[in-house]
């Protein structure tokens, strides 16, 4: 467990904002070989693919600008997502976007200090706080 946060990353997400979700499938799938699954529930859809190794890749259809893409996502596997983010932001840690909704659960943004963009998801199913 982490002495300031309360947490600890055990698995993480690399996210892309690509331009065109269909050229970004065709690419990674036909010709890198790797499996990617669509998943509904953002318009339009996102994929996700998952390397042996376990690390997961993500690609959203969305405006991408240099620097906050691609980004690392920490999973919050436990729950209290709201939690940690006020923890970070006693911290001095940079909020860029407060927990809110996402895909299946809530996620949240912020900044390493050297800006470099980093965040968390959580699933809809925990819960959002443990106090």
């Amino acid at each position: 467990m982490s002495i300031k946060t309360g947490f600890k990353p055990k698995s993480a997400s690399v996210v892309y904002y690509v331009s065109d979700i269909a050229r970004t499938q065709t690419f990674y799938s036909q010709t890198l070989g790797l499996d990617l699954t669509r998943m509904e529930g953002a318009e339009p859809f996102w994929l996700q693919g998952r390397l042996e190794g376990g690390l997961e890749i993500i690609f959203f259809e969305m405006d991408g600008v240099r620097g906050n893409t691609p980004a690392l996502i920490f999973t919050v596997e436990e729950g209290g997502i709201d939690d940690i983010v006020a923890a970070l932001a006693e911290q001095g840690v940079t909020i860029v976007t407060p927990v809110s909704e996402a895909p299946g659960g809530w996620s949240a943004d912020f900044l390493d200090p050297d800006g470099f963009g980093l965040g968390l998801w959580q699933s809809g199913e925990l819960p959002r706080s443990l106090k």
